[in-house]
C-alpha cells in the first residue's frame, strides 16, 4: 500500500507545481523522479544512472525524430502545403466533420508508426483543418491523439502489441489478432472521438504561439490568401504520405513471415523506413514545395524556428521518460501485479494490470512487453490458453496499455505541447479521453469474450 501512496502523492505534486503554480514540467519530472527514486528505495549508486539514462535514452530514440519532424511540419506550414492538404480532406469529407478526418487519419497512421512519431507527422495538418473549419484545437488535438492511440495498443505491426502477442504465444496467427484489433481499435476511436465532440466549440485559453506566424493567428480566408497560389494536393501530401509508407513497408518486412524475403532487399527496406530516415526523406521532399526568391533564406528561418520548438518538447519528453524508468524499475510494479494477478478475474486482469503499470511507469509499449510476459504463465491456470482467448487477452492488455496518459508518458506532452494545450487543461482533456478509449475498448473485448467463449 506504500507504494501506491507514494505514486498517487507524486502525480498529485507534478499536477500542482504544473498547473497551478507553473513549475516548468521539465523541473517538476526531474523532481518526481528523484524523490520516487528515494522513496521506492533505489540504492542511491543507481539513481543518476537510471534517471539520466533513460532521459538519455529516450531523447536519443524519439528526440531526432521530433526535431526532424517538426522541421518537416514547420515547411508544410510555410508553404502552403498543409492548407492545400486541409482543402483536399476537407472536400472528400465535408466541412462538418474535422473532428472525424483527424481520427480516421490517426487511426490508420498509428497502425504502423508510434503515435509520438504520428502526432509529429501530423499536427501541421490538425491545424490547417482547425482553421479551415473553425473547430476548437483542443477538439482536433484529442481526435487525432486518440485515433493515433487506438491502433498504437491493439493492432501489429505496431512494435507494442506484436511484442505481446509473442510473449503470450499467438504471434504465428497475427493475422487474426488484426482482424479482431482493428475493429475493437475503431471503437476506442470512436469513443475518443465523441468525447472530443464535446470540445468542439470549447473556449479555453491555449497557451502562446510560439512565433507570430503561427497557424491560429489568422481566419482561414487570411492564411490562405498570404500563400498565393497553393501546391497541388498530391504535391503537399507527398511528405507525409512518403515516409508513413516506407516506415509501414519496414514493419511489414520486420514480420516473422519475412514477406520481402531474407535479403538486402529486406535490408534496405528496413533501413528507409526507420522513423530518422523516412522523416529525412520526407523532410528532403518537402524543401521541393518551396518556391519563389530567398528560398534558402527562408528555410534557413524555418529550420531554426523548429530548432526552437522542438527543443523543449523534447526535454520534457526525456524527463517524462526518467520519472517513468524509476518508477518502472522500482518494488512498485511488482506490487501492482502480484496484487491484482491473484484476485481471478479472468480478462479483467491483464486489463487491470496493463492499466496499473501504464499509469505507474507511463509507456504504452512497456505496459504492454511487461504485463504480456507476466501474464503469459499465468494463462493456463486462469482458463486463458486458447488462440481466441490469447487475442483476447493481447487485446485487453492494449486496451490497458491507453488508461491512462498523464505526466509520465512521453505522447501527453507531445500532444499537449505541440497543440499549445496548458498542462492542467491537458489533465482534464487529454488524460481523461485516454482513459474513456481504454474503457470502451476492454468493454468490446469483455463483450466478444463472454459471447465467444
Amino acid at each position: 500500500m506504500y507504494e501506491l501512496i507514494v505514486l498517487i502523492v507524486l502525480v498529485i505534486g507534478i499536477v500542482l507545481v504544473t498547473a497551478r503554480w507553473k513549475i516548468s514540467p521539465l523541473l517538476a519530472l526531474l523532481g518526481a523522479a528523484i524523490i520516487a527514486a528515494f522513496a521506492y528505495g533505489v540504492p542511491m549508486e543507481e539513481v543518476v544512472t537510471t534517471i539520466g539514462g533513460a532521459f538519455g535514452s529516450t531523447i536519443g530514440n524519439i528526440g531526432l525524430v521530433i526535431l526532424v519532424g517538426t522541421m518537416l511540419g514547420a515547411i508544410l506550414e510555410r508553404s502552403g502545403a498543409a492548407i492545400a492538404m486541409a482543402d483536399f480532406l476537407v472536400r472528400v469529407l465535408g466541412p462538418r466533420f474535422p473532428n472525424l478526418t483527424m481520427s480516421l487519419v490517426g487511426y490508420i497512421v498509428s497502425i504502423p508508426v508510434f503515435c509520438d512519431s504520428g502526432y509529429v507527422i501530423l499536427n501541421s495538418l490538425r491545424k490547417a483543418i482547425t482553421v479551415r473549419t473553425g473547430v476548437s484545437h483542443i477538439a482536433t488535438a484529442i481526435a487525432l491523439m486518440t485515433g493515433l492511440y487506438a491502433t498504437h495498443t491493439l493492432v501489429p505491426p505496431t512494435p507494442g502489441p506484436l511484442a505481446a502477442a509473442e510473449n503470450v504465444g499467438i504471434s504465428h496467427n497475427l493475422g487474426f489478432l488484426i482482424l479482431v484489433g482493428l475493429p475493437v481499435a475503431m471503437v476506442a476511436a470512436m469513443a475518443g472521438l465523441l468525447y472530443a465532440q464535446r470540445f468542439s466549440k470549447s473556449t479555453l485559453p491555449l497557451l502562446e504561439p510560439t512565433s507570430e506566424s503561427d497557424l491560429d493567428n489568422k481566419t482561414y480566408e487570411e492564411l490562405r490568401a498570404s500563400y498565393g497560389k497553393l501546391p497541388s494536393a498530391a504535391a503537399s501530401f507527398f511528405p507525409i504520405v512518403l515516409p508513413l509508407v516506407l516506415i509501414m513497408l519496414s514493419s511489414i518486412a520486420k514480420l516473422p513471415a519475412q514477406p520481402f524475403g531474407d535479403s538486402i532487399v529486406t535490408e534496405i527496406i528496413i533501413f528507409l523506413g526507420t522513423p530518422l530516415i523516412a522523416l529525412i526523406l520526407g523532410l528532403a521532399s518537402a524543401v521541393l514545395l518551396m518556391r519563389g526568391k530567398g528560398k534558402l533564406e527562408r528555410f534557413n528561418a524555418q529550420i531554426s524556428e523548429a530548432v526552437t520548438v522542438s527543443g523543449p518538447i523534447i526535454f520534457i519528453t526525456g524527463a517524462g521518460a526518467a520519472f517513468g524508468a524509476v518508477l518502472g524499475g522500482s518494488r512498485l510494479t511488482d506490487f501492482l501485479a502480484d496484487g491484482l494477478s491473484s484476485l481471478g478475474l479472468g480478462l479483467l486482469v491483464p486489463f487491470l494490470v496493463a492499466a496499473a503499470l501504464k499509469t505507474a511507469q507511463g509507456s504504452s509499449t512497456v505496459s504492454l512487453v511487461t504485463t504480456s510476459a507476466m501474464m503469459a504463465p499465468l494463462l493456463p491456470s486462469m482458463g486463458l490458453g486458447s488462440d481466441l482467448v490469447m487475442v483476447l487477452t493481447v487485446l485487453a492488455i492494449g486496451a490497458g496499455a491507453m488508461v491512462v496518459s498523464h505526466a509520465n508518458d512521453s505522447f501527453f506532452w507531445v500532444v499537449s505541447q505541440l497543440s499549445r494545450i496548458p498542462v492542467g487543461t491537458a489533465y482534464r482533456t487529454l488524460t481523461v479521453a485516454s482513459g474513456i478509449e481504454g474503457l470502451a475498448a476492454f468493454i468490446v473485448v469483455w463483450i466478444l469474450g463472454a459471447v465467444l467463449l
